[in-house]
């Protein structure tokens, strides 16, 4: 053995003497191979019932809620830099809805139609997301802003639960989806219905909506200023802003649209591979930058997937060109890199035109129009990590190597039996701690 060990011992030194790349890749062949991204920890949010919850904060707001718990609290999910790494901020969406197919048309249900969006405070203790503080949104009334649909012919018509009575509309009401929460305790919310963007105060009070060009909420409960591009008046349907950023300075938010604009039609939105990201200066609520996100081809991305399965669904600043963007359907959510540096900023371009043909959600290579898409590189398909829930909303960053991610269960909603109560189907609400395999180029 002496002797084969100083025979080793041999051909290492001459190995470094003649060849000592040889060597560095024996070497390589024998290290220990590189952590994966894996799922840490699971955290599971409690069973509450929906009215007991809002009641607590909205005294008297909320009748029957038809057996329905509190949900959909995936929709953003918030953690403060230099927070607790354990402590975070979720919102709802606008509350239980469904659809029902009635007289030969699907109807927009909504079997709970006080509910009051609501912003969460929770710390994530032992394997429970436990709730330390509950915030509704209100008006300049003090009155809540509700989650019904604004004005008829440009949002669904919202319905009963059984989809046999119309509910009215609400000009004051949202749908919440992106969080952002700033170091002097306010929030700004991204929301689907005008699409608008939310400066909210501390105290749950909606200060001003950051609505297109030619929307008009005259009875809204709040400040409306008309400032962003008339173009995103033309989101598809219950498909506005989905996600959202602020940079380390709070001096720019970034607002993702959930699809493709209906632009100049439907169909046409619905095939395209096209949406948008936008930057909006916070103080003046004026847009400062506009870019195109390109989806990945459907069928590519997941199987079985058609172009209108694809959404964007959250984004986070990391530093000053690269933002962190949720690409899904309901099964497969992935995780990719954006570089702002390198794409074209169509802000104020003809794109921005209705008038404009063919549009951007028409073209089939946006090349050769000559724009630059987002290149984009993929950090993590999140479904392929055995744990991950369906319907990824929430995304947020812990440190440089630890991501927490959100489902929305869509507040569980099942069949109703012949009482009006929902039977749910048992999809829990849980926030994931995810390790990543590299650390993330954060500016902060």
């Amino acid at each position: 053995m002496a002797d084969g060990s100083a025979g080793l011992s041999l051909l290492l030194l001459a190995l470094i003497i003649s060849a000592p790349g040889c060597l560095a890749e024996a070497l390589q062949d024998l290290a220990p191979v590189r952590a994966t991204t894996a799922v840490e920890q699971v955290f599971i949010f409690p069973d509450l019932p929906l009215a007991t919850v809002q009641n607590r904060v909205l005294p008297g707001s909320m009748g029957d809620d038809r057996r329905i718990l509190l949900g959909g609290v995936g929709s953003d999910l918030w953690h403060d830099p230099g927070a607790p790494r354990m402590r975070f901020w979720m919102t709802t969406d606008r509350g239980p809805n469904g659809q029902v197919r009635v007289e030969g048309e699907n109807r927009r249900t909504f079997p709970v139609p006080e509910f009051d969006p609501l912003i969460l405070e929770v710390t994530l203790v032992g394997q429970e997301v436990r709730i330390e503080q509950v915030i509704p949104l209100r008006g300049r009334s003090g009155r809540p802003v509700s989650g019904l649909p604004n004005r008829e012919g440009a949002d669904e018509t919202p319905w009963n639960y059984r989809g046999r009575e119309r509910l009215p509309f609400n000009q004051s009401g949202i749908d919440p989806e992106g969080l952002v929460r700033t170091s002097r305790g306010e929030f700004w919310l991204a929301e689907e219905y005008s699409p608008s963007l939310l400066q909210v105060s501390a105290e749950g009070v909606v200060q001003r909506r950051l609505v297109p060009q030619g929307v008009k909420l005259p009875q809204a409960d709040y400040l409306v200023e008309e400032t962003l591009p008339a173009i995103y008046a033309r989101r598809k349907s219950n498909r506005g802003f989905e996600g959202l950023a602020i940079s380390r300075d709070e001096q720019t938010l970034y607002l993702a649209l959930q699809s493709p604009l209906s632009n100049p039609t439907r169909a046409v939105g619905e095939q395209s591979r096209q949406t948008r990201i936008l930057a909006v200066d916070a103080r003046s609520g004026l847009p400062v930058g506009e870019w195109v996100s390109r989806f990945d081809p459907a069928g590519e991305f997941a199987r079985g997937a058609i172009p209108d399965d694809m959404k964007l669904s959250a984004l986070v600043w990391l530093n000053a060109t690269t933002l962190l963007v949720l690409e899904r359907t309901d099964e497969v959510a992935k995780l990719y890199l954006v570089d702002l540096s390198q794409a074209t900023n169509i802000l104020g371009s003809r794109w921005d035109d209705p008038a404009t043909t063919p549009s951007l959600e028409a073209l089939a290579d946006p090349a050769e129009a000559g724009i630059q898409v987002l290149p984009k590189r993929l950090l993590v398909d999140l479904s392929r990590l055995p744990e991950m829930p369906g319907k990824i909303e929430g995304v947020a960053v812990v440190d440089a190597q630890t991501l927490a991610i959100a489902n929305d269960n869509d507040f569980d909603i099942g069949e109703f039996d012949a009482a009006g109560n929902n039977q749910g189907k048992g999809v829990k609400s849980q926030v994931l701690l995810v390790r990543l395999a590299q650390p993330l180029p954060l500016a902060w």
